[in-house]
């Protein structure tokens, strides 16, 4: 089976356009290497590509994607750890300034989650996914203690909670809480409304989730 004509024509274009008219700055990239400033943590849904939402430059941001934009715990054991490499690669080998986890609106994995919740369903099916949306459960006191809903029946509450329970997780490595108190690290919860195209901020003091404000659209 061919490569998808819509990806060929894609990199045809960006071949023609965008790698031409910035040739100097991927040949600077090659040569020197990569020093991102954010390492962006984010879903892997199709809808929400970090760096077309934050127009970022090659270079600048690093990214890891994942289902539902989730942060295990520090668990340094034998097992893949796919998720947690690549933060320890942003903090301890680029020494990234800041880390963000982005989650989005109408969040499939969530609300899957949600669904097998509601319904007693056991999740305890398929290979991977399942397991891995388990990371969300301690996330419904999250929910309930700073949204004030059941969790269970709010799908925006859960991948608010979601957000706020990666950063807990965030804070369970030791390197990367060291450089966070030294002050060489900060810590970011976002959510985007993929039909709006708002973006809210975490406010850690108080839990709640503002919407950053911007000129409106025409």
């Amino acid at each position: 089976m061919n490569l998808p004509e819509r990806l060929v024509e894609g990199y045809r274009g960006f071949r023609h356009t965008r790698f031409r008219r910035e040739r100097d700055h991927y040949a600077r990239l090659a040569e020197a290497g990569q020093q991102p400033n954010t390492l962006m943590i984010a879903c892997v849904d199709s809808r929400v590509a970090p760096e077309v939402v934050f127009d970022a430059d090659p270079g600048e941001m690093l990214v890891v994607r994942n289902v539902a934009n989730l942060v295990p715990p520090y668990q340094p054991d034998a097992n893949y750890h796919g998720t947690s490499a690549a933060i320890e690669f942003a903090v301890r080998q680029l020494k990234v300034a800041h880390i963000i986890v982005c989650g989005h609106a109408s969040c499939g994995g969530i609300n899957a989650f949600r669904h097998n919740a509601l319904n007693g369903v056991d999740a305890a099916h398929g290979d991977f996914v399942a397991r891995w949306m388990d990371l969300i459960a301690p996330a419904t006191k999250l929910a309930l203690a700073c949204d004030a809903v059941d969790p269970l029946h709010d799908q925006t509450a859960m991948e608010l909670a979601a957000i706020r329970q990666s950063i807990q997780n965030l804070r369970t490595f030791p390197w990367l809480t060291a450089r966070e108190k030294a002050g060489e690290l900060a810590l970011h919860g976002l959510w985007f409304d993929v039909a709006d195209g708002s973006l809210r901020v975490l406010d850690e003091a108080s839990g709640g989730f503002t919407r950053l404000d911007d000129a409106p659209l025409g």
